[in-house]
């Protein structure tokens, strides 16, 4: 197995974090893979099994042989993606307590006050967070240089992200523009820079839990009071392959998207 080369093929596929997983997974799994048994697959807990379908699925791919991982799927009956109604399920079954988001917001920001401004960045922005980490860093980045205005349209008000294609518009995940306040995004640009693993270690460490992605969900609900499907979709980077969205969606052309945005983060920031 040329895993050398495998493992050049993922860093330039995908992220970081990401190519870690795909290469550690298949290197525990290929077997499975190059024998056409996927049996040790079944048994796996659903997480994992997503995980190691991802990088089977990559290998694959690397190897020339994607054709034969789909039968395999099909065959075992292995479920490639989560469901929607199995995702709607889970967040009705954690959302008994509509302001936990908040509290653990708050709870971040009480024990690690110097992630403050990074938490309120998240909140304003809806940006996964990997996403507002780089975003984050690049506020700094140009900032220190005097080059903000490259990323940040202070007239309107907005990061965008499109302008930095090779970091923020990716293969699977994207992300085009983000509506954040101007004094946030200065605040922001007099900060140190963020390593995107030990912030996520410091807030377990200290908060016992990771709750980043519930900060999205929350974002986006938030939202749908001002905003309609689409104009929510194309702030989460989330182009569909819909004739409207394909063809006639031009967020440049809805001149009131700033004011019901900044009336969705008021909302928010209250929270």
């Amino acid at each position: 197995m040329g895993w050398n080369g495998f493992r050049a093929w993922a860093d330039r596929e995908f992220r970081p974090k990401v190519a870690d997983d795909r290469f550690r997974y298949a290197q525990e799994y290929y077997q499975s893979l190059l024998s056409g048994d996927f049996s040790k697959l079944v048994a796996l807990k659903v997480d994992k099994k997503l995980h190691v379908l991802a990088s089977l699925s990559a290998l694959s791919k690397f190897l020339g042989i994607y054709g034969d991982f789909r039968s395999l799927v099909s065959n075992y009956g292995l479920k490639w993606n989560v469901r929607n109604d199995d995702l709607l399920i889970s967040r009705l079954a954690k959302a008994a307590d509509p302001n936990a988001i908040f509290d653990w917001i708050r709870l971040v920001k009480a024990e690690c006050p110097e992630l403050s401004d990074f938490m309120d960045f998240m909140t304003v922005t809806g940006l996964r967070y990997n996403e507002a980490v780089e975003s984050y860093n690049l506020i700094i980045k140009l900032g220190k240089e005097g080059k903000l205005d490259e990323y940040f349209n202070r007239e309107k008000e907005i990061l965008e992200h499109f302008r930095f294609k090779e970091v923020f518009i990716r293969r699977t995940k994207k992300a085009f523009v983000s509506f954040v306040p101007k004094e946030l995004v200065l605040k922001l640009s007099s900060h140190e820079p963020l390593n995107i693993y030990s912030v996520q270690s410091r807030v377990k460490r200290r908060c016992k839990k990771l709750a980043f992605s519930d900060i999205r969900e929350m974002h986006g609900t938030l939202l749908t009071k001002y905003l309609k499907e689409a104009e929510i979709d194309f702030l989460h980077g989330r182009v569909s392959g819909s004739v409207f969205m394909r063809n006639y969606f031009n967020p440049a052309l809805i001149t009131d998207l700033k004011e019901r945005v900044f009336e969705g983060i008021r909302e928010i920031q209250k929270g």
